[in-house]
């Protein structure tokens, strides 16, 4: 078609408008495909790079869901009603093409647009570049809750950071993580939308003035600070083909003065500028290492900026249309804060309300106290952040000064509940006391809120026996537990769609919407001729994910092997420490001509490591270097191959959680919150190896103990281990570990690089090992060989494979959804 014609066309589809602007539906689409390639953008040809289809495609895609917006904000706008806000400081979003043509079910009309360019819509998605907003499993949370949210057609905004940078690039050299900045914005982002009439000003540094009105009530005005601003970007989230489209707002930080023009005209062009520069610093780059006092005042400063740009938003809709009465402003807000990041939002809606609004300090608190909603994602204690007194009162003087009335008024609390116990009211205090004072963030996000929950059975009976146990005595009924859950759009029906299409063939289409029906596999679970389809459906992914390992690693697995994969962060609770003793415990074996019944494999690990975690990045290096010497073995080939696949994401997991037979999750008990990773592989029929820890405890009981590799201690038992742990002599006494460490203690994987890995050796030999490596390492290996053996008969593991996915209906974030709104939110859904 020429340009002329196309133009003509172009145009007729604009003209034919309703009421509410033109026309775009599934109809018009490949013609407005068109029109953005050759008008939007000025493109003739594809070219060599399809960069420019994909953002045509992109934009085209984004008419229908600004569509659909529009249409779920008129409903919410049309009767006053109960909406969520969730602040995350990580939302974990991943490429958004794909989920968004599967939400608005445009698959068909897709491709027959791109057929005209002569181009695969799985080719031009490739184009699109992780939105990298999180480092783990808490963004990936986040993002699934919001498909979620808007598929349940619940009224919830998402409010996060537009990092510039997102979690780093890992590369590997010589056998090291090295990070690169993820420049993920640097072709644009054309799934957003710039929202500048809603700027907000964030407030840091100043001091706080204090006068008394004509009734004496004292007054506080924080003052001499130094502001940013807060612009919004717009990112419309689909709910699964309901014509439902909710809004995650992510914030970006700039200068309220562009630069100053008297130092610039004087010649201080680097002083003129140093405002903007600091104040984009703070989403310049996610998480930014906190081991220096810098890092801790800017994760602090983001923290906090998250926190104040979006009550204010919210409170300014608010006054818009109720003035300044905020009787009922509880009545219609909930505010969910995704771990102890956000818990600055108790002290700054008190901020807000007391300083801006004008109320006394108890309707504040009753405001604050029946809207703040807390979860928690850590049982390490380490990982519950607190930051010094002496950082707070120079960035956030006046939110210090309400954090310490905070405190005051709870500990009367505590001391009437508990009458003359110091001891417990020093345990319990927001400030914990000593040389350098610290803030609590979690205790603050506790003591405000009216709803407190875990993210697993056992996660939410260890803190309130435990980590919180002082809490929950004093207030049991504000403890929940939701255990956690994940999309089944994006984590089935997307990433696996083989799988997918062979699971509604049997039980219907339904089970995208409410996962509780692939039950209904079960009946085909000993099945042979569906056997059959199911296992060609394997082969095939596990050939995609071959091809992916071959790309990235140079490594050639075998898809007849079993594949045998631990993809997550790397931390020492995760232990990739005892995964990779285990392969070389196989390679000892292969070495030592002990092979009879052993079961090929392929190991597939994946993470990334804190930049400042020196021990997670040397497991790093010791993977890839045993890696390299099992590879370069003639004699383990045939056996057992090992792979470190760096710059692990999103994309990369979609690939790998449709392949995997053998799934790792092999934390220390007690120490894993929940989990997701597990029900992403479960869901896609993979078996579990692991511990009970975690979700894992609900997984096993869903699945059944028979399908489920269980080894090492249970949770009850550690301490009492780690009261007598002498790893030296289970070394001692355990032949295979002895050869391990033997092998370890050699060098034999660091031949040139001399003592490289003394530090791993030491901390397995160390009797204050909190992750009882050495303790769990012969369970370990008796479970493997279990799975092992079970691998090697077809017919045993194709019915534990179809069994996994059957039993996986419970671990949808649409239930875990759901009962955040019954028992937390109570919202009314759009559609109802």
């Amino acid at each position: 078609m020429s340009l002329k014609k196309q133009k003509s066309k172009a145009n007729k589809v604009c003209t034919l408008a309703t009421n509410n602007g033109p026309v775009v539906n599934a109809s018009t689409l490949p013609d407005d495909l068109q029109r953005h390639f050759h008008y939007t953008l000025g493109r003739d040809e594809v070219g060599e790079s399809p960069q420019y289809l994909y953002h045509a495609l992109a934009l085209t895609i984004r008419d229908r869901l600004m569509e659909k917006l529009r249409a779920t904000k008129k409903q919410q706008q049309k009767q006053p009603t109960r909406r969520a806000a969730y602040l995350s400081l990580e939302f974990l979003m991943g490429r958004a093409l794909g989920n968004a043509v599967l939400n608005l079910d445009l698959e068909d009309s897709v491709r027959k647009g791109l057929n005209h360019y002569s181009c695969e819509l799985e080719s031009i998605a490739e184009s699109e570049h992780d939105a990298g907003l999180g480092n783990g499993g808490l963004g990936r949370l986040a993002a699934c809750f919001l498909d979620s949210c808007a598929s349940l057609a619940l009224p919830v905004t998402g409010y996060g950071i537009r990092y510039e940078y997102g979690m780093f690039n890992q590369s590997i050299e010589n056998g090291h993580q090295v990070e690169h900045p993820d420049n993920w914005l640097r072709d644009g982002h054309p799934w957003e939308v710039a929202a500048p009439e809603y700027n907000r000003r964030v407030k840091f540094f100043g001091h706080v003035d204090t006068y008394q009105d004509k009734e004496g009530r004292t007054h506080y005005q924080w003052v001499g600070t130094e502001d940013v601003l807060a612009v919004p970007y717009d990112v419309p989230i689909p709910g699964y083909q309901n014509d439902i489209v909710n809004t995650l707002r992510l914030w970006k930080s700039t200068a309220t003065d562009e630069f100053d023009l008297g130092e610039f005209n004087a010649g201080s062009y680097t002083e003129a500028v140093a405002r903007k520069n600091l104040a984009e610093q703070i989403t310049m780059v996610l998480y930014p290492n906190d081991a220096s006092e810098n890092g801790k005042e800017l994760r602090l400063r983001q923290q906090y900026f998250l926190t104040s740009a979006s009550l204010q938003d919210i409170i300014a809709e608010w006054v818009k249309i109720h003035g300044s009465d905020f009787t009922d402003f509880a009545k219609y807000h909930v505010f969910q804060l995704n771990d102890t990041h956000p818990s600055v939002a108790i002290a700054e809606l008190m901020r807000l309300l007391l300083d801006e609004h004008d109320l006394d300090w108890d309707f504040a608190w009753q405001i604050t106290t029946s809207t703040m909603a807390y979860t928690n994602h850590t049982l390490l204690p380490e990982a519950l952040e607190k930051w010094s007194v002496r950082l707070f009162a120079h960035l956030l003087p006046r939110l210090l000064e309400i954090i310490y009335e905070i405190n005051a008024r709870f500990l009367t609390e505590v001391a009437c509940h508990w009458p003359g116990d110091v001891d417990k009211q020093r345990a319990l205090s927001i400030i914990e006391e000593g040389d350098d004072p610290q803030v609590r963030m979690a205790y603050l996000a506790i003591v405000g809120s009216f709803s407190v929950n875990g993210v697993a059975a056992l996660h939410t009976q260890l803190l309130s026996a435990g980590l919180f146990n002082d809490f929950y005595q004093l207030t049991p009924n504000k403890f929940n537990n939701k255990t956690n859950g994940v999309t089944p759009r994006r984590w089935l029906a997307h990433c696996n769609p083989k799988l997918s299409e062979l699971i509604s063939d049997k039980i219907g289409h339904n089970w995208t919407r409410d996962l509780s029906e692939i039950s209904k596999l079960r009946r085909y679970y000993d099945n042979t001729k569906f056997h059959v389809k199911w296992q060609h459906v394997k082969q095939h992914n596990k050939q995609q994910l071959a091809d992916l390992v071959k790309q990235a690693c140079g490594v050639e697995f075998d898809t007849n092997m079993m594949f045998d994969v631990q993809v997550k962060r790397m931390h020492e609770y995760k232990r990739q420490l005892l995964n990779i003793l285990h392969v070389i415990h196989l390679y000892d074996r292969i070495r030592r001509g002990d092979t009879e019944g052993m079961t090929p494999r392929c190991v597939l690990i994946g993470g990334k490591a804190a930049p400042g975690y020196f021990i997670a990045k040397l497991t790093i290096k010791l993977i890839n270097n045993v890696a390299a010497t099992i590879n370069a073995d003639p004699l383990a080939q045939p056996w057992l191959r090992v792979a470190f696949l760096p710059n692990y994401n999103v994309t990369a997991m979609e690939t790998i959680c449709a392949a995997t037979d053998l799934s790792e999750q092999i934390s220390t008990a007690g120490k894993e919150a929940s989990g997701t990773g597990n029900m992403k592989f479960m869901m896609n029929g993979a078996a579990t190896i692991g511990t009970l820890d975690g979700a894992n405890v609900e997984i096993r009981d869903a699945v059944g103990a028979d399908n489920f590799f269980l080894f090492g201690a249970r949770s009850e038992q550690v301490a009492d281990i780690r009261a007598h742990y002498d790893p030296a002599h289970i070394i001692a006494n355990d032949n295979n570990l002895n050869s391990v460490m033997a092998l370890l203690r050699s060098g034999h994987f660091n031949l040139f690089e001399g003592g490289l890995f003394q530090p791993l050796i030491d901390a397995i030999l160390n009797p204050d090992d909190q992750w009882l490596v050495a303790y769990d390492f012969a369970s370990y290996c008796e479970a493997q060989q279990i799975a092992a053996l079970a691998y090697q008969d077809k017919e045993t593991w194709t019915q534990l494979s179809i069994l996994n996915t059957a039993a996986s209906g419970s671990f949808s974030s649409d239930r875990t959804i759901n009962e955040y709104n019954q028992d937390i939110w109570k919202l009314t859904p759009l559609n109802a």
